[in-house]
């Protein structure tokens, strides 16, 4: 049918002309529907009312098994099937009954066919419901929700008209209420819808949404229950994930997500979870990734069950491309990579070429016939995105890490990915392709991305900013990745508890940084032992210090609770305090040391009073001379203080926002680029910072909280001569980050 004669059918059936040109864009989608439109014109006639249209639609866009689309037609255009409810019953029923033949008599209790309900039914179920809540309903007024209302209605009516029983609802409401006052008419803040995750059990595959099943599935299913096929050597109902990353850049944030998930749900329900090198693309892939990555999943807190690769399975993978191709379902292409690139792109020229002759070109590529890019296996498949028949293999002249030069083609990540599922027996997955070729196939699971804002996690991205000298390197501690948020000190718990509040949603996820820093100050403030550092050292004598030796002092390791004991810094006459302590002149509000208003030192029990300013020939304060008393013999004074006292000598970096814009990935906000985004002052150097001698047996990632300063974690670059310091987190959040 021309697509002129298409538009003007799918705009029969109530779609606008703007949806119905975007139906003609999805080659799979607007076959279907054509075909139900013209199935129900043989009941109808060619007028279509708009319901019926609707439904029609819904049907095409949401059937996955084709096989169903001529029985289901024929309700919808006969008016068994008439709303929304009823279809989305019928569609779950034919996707958990894939086998022939259908039980009409199940299938039309299941979905409704034939009932009646009537408006006094309707009234009577939305009264028993307000009656159920009226105290509340009462005391919220039109702030109830009124959906629950509905909810419960709709559960003692399943088949009602949804549209009935909400005016039933309104009618009831305003009986009882009466008209919205101004307060009523306040508008409540907005929280966004979140779509939540739905995950089928194990051996349950088939009920999982959008789970395409073949004539095969159910016999294979059964098959693997009943321990008929060994190479199934568990229970069905074992949980079994994998972690599956590509070698070819470090971990970020966002796999943090998918290590939770994967492992976490796998440990949830006494299962097992692989990680899975996807290490299909030799060109990029280089060994300090393998490393990098296996040791942030062990530093997160998981073990894999077993490190596999795909790469085991290459032979395996050859094997079922040649299946592939023997069943018609894939071919051999020569369009150039190019011409491959977007969504929508017409059909391949060679789509349609003898199976035989793309038997002989798959094996004449395995063999180093052809050139990189000259030819490709493609899958007959249009993905749910739009983009048509994916590349399954490609010609590479790289050798393997693994595999030396036994291959010369490479299978895609699209292909590899449920295949290698496959294989491994994983129970919950999330791609396609696995009913292709009647192997077993696992639950489906779709999860959205974990973005943060100020931040880009893009390999490519981060390899432009190290090399334009933006960041030092992967680590570096104002990236997300995962290796930099270690070595700026976020604890694995917090990384960990993060991904925990975020949850498992369908729809990408963008979150604020200072949420992820929320959880860091969390577990920080539970487990890093105080100690005292000085950024900007004034130097303080005490001219009456009681003793000619240094006291020693004993500084709980954690104030809230002496029970985790203490450590000794040294307090001589000699102190270090922080410049910006100190003011000659008092301002409203300056508690500190001043002229006339005396500082106590924390922990020493000792207050300082100054007696004299020592100042250089250019006017600037070099030094104070204070005497000293005991805390208890005297007034109180208005501040306690931290200090230093014989300290070692550190480098301590303080570390902001490496962009200034929430999005500098986005051209409206950021039209130069990203790299044009970056903040100078992400950066700052302290290198004669002085700390207190307990830290002075730290080792590379241990942790303190440096009193009044904020959280800070020793930093690789340490050395015997000179410790080095990152801050991780301030105290306490900056409401201009917020």
């Amino acid at each position: 049918m021309a697509a002129l004669d298409s538009l003007s059918l799918f705009t029969g059936l109530g779609l606008s002309e703007h949806k119905a040109r975007e139906t003609l864009k999805n080659t799979a989608l607007s076959a279907q529907l054509r075909e139900a439109a013209t199935q129900a014109q043989q009941t109808l006639g060619s007028t279509i009312d708009k319901a019926t249209g609707t439904l029609l639609y819904g049907l095409a866009s949401r059937l996955r098994d084709p096989r169903r689309l001529s029985f289901l037609v024929s309700y919808v255009a006969n008016k068994k099937i008439h709303t929304e409810l009823q279809l989305s019953a019928a569609l779950e029923y034919v996707r958990s009954h894939p086998l022939d033949p259908i039980n009409t008599e199940d299938f039309e209790q299941e979905c409704g066919v034939g009932v009646m309900v009537t408006p006094e039914q309707i009234e009577e179920a939305v009264e028993a419901a307000i009656n159920r809540h009226r105290p509340q309903l009462l005391e919220e007024r039109y702030r109830f929700n009124m959906g629950l209302l509905m909810g419960e209605a709709r559960a003692v009516l399943k088949w009602a008209d949804g549209k009935m029983i909400k005016h039933e609802v309104d009618m009831q409401v305003l009986h009882l209420l009466g008209p919205k006052t101004e307060t009523d008419l306040e508008k409540k803040p907005k929280v966004g819808p979140v779509l939540r995750l739905v995950l089928a059990l194990a051996g349950e595959n088939y009920k999982t949404p959008g789970y395409v099943t073949t004539p095969h599935t159910m016999d294979l299913l059964k098959h693997l229950s009943s321990g008929l096929i060994p190479l199934f050597p568990f229970p069905l109902s074992q949980v079994r994930t994998r972690f599956p990353p590509e070698p070819n850049g470090i971990l970020h944030i966002g796999h943090a997500k998918a290590i939770n998930f994967n492992f976490g749900y796998a440990k949830a329900n006494d299962g097992i979870c692989f990680l899975r090198f996807d290490d299909t693309n030799p060109e990029k892939e280089e060994a300090k990734f393998f490393t990098a990555i296996y040791d942030m999943v062990a530093w997160l807190g998981y073990t894999p069950y077993k490190v596999t690769y795909a790469s085991d399975y290459f032979d395996q993978l050859y094997a079922w491309a040649v299946e592939l191709i023997h069943r018609g379902q894939a071919y051999v292409c020569h369009q150039r990579g190019e011409e491959l690139k977007g969504h929508n792109s017409l059909p391949s020229p060679w789509r349609d070429r003898p199976i035989e002759e793309s038997l002989l070109l798959f094996e004449a590529m395995r063999k180093g016939k052809f050139a990189e890019g000259e030819a490709t296996l493609r899958m007959k498949l249009v993905m749910e995105d739009g983009k048509m028949d994916p590349v399954a293999y490609r010609v590479k002249y790289t050798p393997h890490h693994r595999t030396g030069d036994t291959w010369c083609i490479y299978p895609t990540y699209d292909y590899t990915h449920c295949l290698c599922d496959s294989i491994e027996h994983i129970t919950h997955s999330l791609y396609w392709l696995c009913n292709a070729l009647d192997v077993y196939c696992p639950v489906q699971w779709e999860y959205g991305r974990l973005n943060l804002h100020y931040a880009v996690v893009s390999k490519r991205k981060i390899l432009q900013l190290v090399a334009a000298g933006a960041v030092r390197d992967w680590d570096d501690p104002r990236l997300f990745t995962l290796t930099a948020l270690r070595r700026r000190g976020f604890p694995p718990e917090a990384i960990n508890n993060f991904c925990a509040r975020v949850g498992v949603t369908v729809a990408q996820t963008t979150m604020e940084p200072h949420l992820l820093e929320a959880c860091v100050r969390d577990v920080l403030n539970d487990t890093a032992p105080r100690a005292m550092a000085v950024l900007e050292p004034l130097q303080v004598i005490i001219t009456n210090f009681p003793t000619t030796k240094s006291l020693d002092i004993q500084v709980p390791n954690f104030p809230a609770d002496e029970t985790k004991g203490f450590h000794q810094v040294p307090f001589g006459p000699m102190v270090f305090i922080e410049r910006t302590d100190f003011k000659e002149e008092a301002e409203p509000g300056y508690k500190r040391l001043a002229w006339g208003q005396p500082v106590g030192l924390r922990h020493t029990g000792y207050v300082i009073e100054l007696q004299n300013v020592v100042k250089g020939p250019s006017g600037c304060v070099e030094s104070l001379e204070v005497t000293c008393r005991r805390a208890d013999a005297g007034e109180k004074p208005k501040a306690f203080i931290h200090w230093v006292s014989q300290p070692l000598t550190c480098e301590i970096r303080l570390y902001e926002r490496l962009f200034q814009h929430k999005n500098p990935e986005d051209p409206a906000e950021v039209p130069g680029g990203f790299l044009s985004d970056l903040n100078p002052a992400s950066l700052q150097v302290v290198e004669a910072a002085l700390v207190d001698c307990s830290v002075a047996s730290a080792k590379p990632f241990d942790k303190f909280q440096f009193e009044r300063l904020g959280y800070f974690s020793v930093d690789p670059d340490s050395c015997q001569r000179q410790l080095v310091f990152n801050r991780t987190v301030t105290l306490k959040e900056d409401p201009g980050k917020v």
